[in-house]
């Protein structure tokens, strides 16, 4: 392509950006679109400046998973797919799989931890096969990505030095173990079963817990604390909140929802959030579960308010699980007073991260539970589901909407 034509493309990639992403109406929106479908290279210019965007919500707090997330909600599934396309160019020009020893020392390094997993996570890339149609979604995604606000970070962006040593590619055998016990859990149909497959893989996680926190001590380990972002997703986010709340609690974690983006952010060591989160996926797979079999139960004898009685269930569900975790991991913690002193500095470490990271947030009072018998079964089905007595679960610690 000549230098002049280069130019012109280059404009009128320009004019279109200008007409379309500062604006909010759908006749903004139309004309930069005609712009773009004009001529397929505009298109194809307007595509490559996708990086741009991305790049830009790395740079706010954003991860992979946060952004797909916030397209979903805020957009549709072709404009998601079209943003995992985006996102894939944009963090193959890093490399993958974390860093290297020599990277570590101080140079720049790949992927952060946890991308990896996010990027294989994200949607088939997929774009519109109408010119028009595949100027106006790339139109829509870029006014939702300019106007992304700033995160609290819970990570490097890519390509950032790196100062931690690099991650292992090998699962430790603990977790390997507990992931096998709570997958029995998600797939027998016998309730009993899945209580003491579960049960036994939250007593494992809380021996894991402790055997970690007394290495580190003896270690003299310079661990801190670290951050992660899990996806709390509609219908019924306030439960399920309450449910991660819980999980992340019963493993020596705190968690922050942000109502508005859809997640919640949880603050602990690594192995405590890893442990809390694998547990999390898989009482909501349980509970999810045993809602549909209440449910159907409840309908076949007349009952049609299938909204409150889902949404007391899973309240409930997530208010009985709290209280059983509680109640194991105090149990393993307990055995041994030598160990209060060094959980408790740990306990110290992660409140004081939260405080850091969130100076700001309040404890919301849970409401909206009218449905006596979604309560009574959620509470059966968490018996069935996990382990543990302790805490009040009827408000979650949220950060406040800006």
């Amino acid at each position: 392509m000549s230098d002049d034509a280069t130019g012109a493309v280059t404009q009128a990639v320009t004019r279109a950006f200008e007409a379309a992403l500062y604006a909010t109406d759908d006749t903004s929106l139309d004309r930069g679109a005609a712009v773009l479908a004009a001529d397929l290279a505009v298109v194809r210019e307007a595509r490559a400046r996708g990086a741009e965007f991305v790049t830009q919500a790395w740079q706010r707090g954003w991860q992979p998973a946060d952004v797909v997330r916030m397209v979903r909600r805020e957009l549709a599934e072709e404009h998601a797919r079209l943003a995992a396309g985006l996102i894939l160019d944009e963090t193959a020009r890093y490399g993958s799989g974390g860093v290297t020893p020599d990277e570590a020392a101080g140079r720049a390094s790949g992927l952060p931890p946890r991308w990896d997993d996010q990027l294989a996570a994200l949607p088939e890339r997929a774009e519109p096969s109408d010119r028009f149609l595949y100027a106006t979604a790339l139109l829509e995604l870029y006014r939702l990505l300019l106007r992304l606000p700033a995160l609290e970070p819970v990570g490097p962006v890519p390509g950032a030095p790196a100062h931690l040593p690099p991650p292992s590619t090998h699962e430790p055998r603990m977790l390997t173990r507990i992931r096998a016990l709570l997958a029995k859990a998600e797939a027998t149909d016998y309730p009993e079963e899945a209580e003491a497959l579960t049960a036994k893989a939250q007593e494992l996680m809380a021996r894991h817990s402790v055997d970690e926190a007394l290495l580190a001590h003896r270690e003299h380990s310079a661990e801190t604390p670290v951050a992660c972002r899990i996806g709390v997703d509609a219908p019924y986010e306030t439960a399920k909140a309450i449910l991660l709340d819980a999980v992340a609690t019963a493993n020596r974690c705190r968690a922050v929802w942000n109502e508005s983006f859809g997640f919640s952010t949880v603050v602990g060591f690594a192995p405590d959030l890893e442990m809390a989160e694998v547990l999390y996926t898989s009482l909501l797979v349980q509970g999810t579960s045993a809602m549909t079999r209440a449910e159907a139960a409840q309908r076949s004898g007349g009952r049609r308010r299938t909204k409150t009685f889902r949404q007391s269930f899973l309240m409930a569900y997530a208010h009985r699980v709290g209280e059983r975790l509680a109640a194991t991991s105090e149990q393993v913690t307990s055995s041994d007073a030598s160990l209060l002193p060094v959980l408790a500095a740990r306990d110290v470490a992660v409140t004081g991260a939260v405080d850091a990271m969130f100076p700001s947030t309040q404890r919301t009072r849970v409401r909206g539970v009218d449905d006596l018998a979604g309560w009574e079964e959620g509470r059966a089905a968490a018996d069935r589901a996990a382990t543990s007595a302790g805490s009040d679960r009827s408000a979650v610690r949220r950060r406040p909407t800006r």
